[in-house]
């Protein structure tokens, strides 16, 4: 296979939008419909995929040719960081689990080998944070592995990612008080109103609930583009045992 520096950078070959926009396709905001929106899936998987498209070429492979699943098992066998995030992540989508059938990573929650899968998947952001992966892109990379399997996760997890999504492909990042506080509305029963929000300020500044709030005042910081702070702590990854949900990854 061809040589690659260690931890490359993945997802940077495409110029994110410049603002959250509708979709033609679904009407909602772009990104949001994913994965079932045909328009909502190519805006978000071209980051993935041009990355994977870029391997091929250095490879001497073709995109759905008979080499492309032989090139996705080694790349998964492969030592964590020698290829891009991305890739992994394509690779990923290509191999069928050998015990349940399903793409790999997105079986039931019982099945061994994706939970094993997935935990390695993440084992590559803790080691490249912050050089090689933001935490906007790990946000990105989050939201995307969680809306491929939303069984896997907790319906208020899977719906408060639907919400950020659209806002972590322009680069805005929330921050973990924020997601939470988002989640809370979910689980409120808020989504609807929550989904009206045009940008990420309206949305991450929605009311703290009444039983949420304490006697201090939090302060609300300011949102921020996606960059390489240390006020970013990289997000725990879902490393769950194989009868049981994974942890909320926000």
């Amino acid at each position: 296979m061809a040589d690659h520096q260690p931890f490359p950078p993945g997802a940077r070959r495409v110029a994110r939008p410049a603002a959250v926009a509708a979709c033609p396709s679904c009407g909602d905001l772009a990104g949001r419909g994913y994965p079932a929106c045909r328009f909502c899936a190519e805006l978000l998987e071209q980051h993935w995929l041009l990355d994977w498209q870029e391997l091929l070429a250095a490879e001497k492979l073709t995109e759905g040719g008979a080499g492309e699943r032989e090139l996705a098992e080694l790349v998964l066998a492969d030592e964590v960081g020698r290829h891009p995030w991305t890739c992994t992540d394509w690779a990923m989508t290509l191999v069928s689990c050998a015990h349940c059938g399903h793409e790999l990573g997105c079986g039931p929650v019982d099945c061994v080998r994706c939970a094993v899968a997935e935990a390695r998947r993440w084992s590559w952001d803790h080691t490249g944070y912050p050089r090689s992966i933001t935490a906007g892109e790990h946000a990105l990379r989050v939201a995307r592995a969680v809306l491929r399997a939303p069984h896997r996760r907790r319906p208020a997890v899977v719906r408060a990612w639907r919400l950020l999504l659209p806002f972590l492909l322009v680069g805005d990042l929330p921050t973990a008080g924020q997601v939470r506080r988002i989640r809370a509305h979910v689980i409120a029963g808020a989504y609807a109103e929550l989904a009206g929000c045009t940008s990420h300020v309206e949305l991450a500044g929605f009311p703290e609930l009444p039983w949420r709030r304490s006697t201090r005042v939090e302060r609300q910081p300011q949102p921020q583009r996606d960059q390489d702070t240390t006020g970013h702590a990289l997000q725990q990854p879902a490393d769950p045992r194989p009868d049981e949900r994974a942890p909320d990854p926000v």
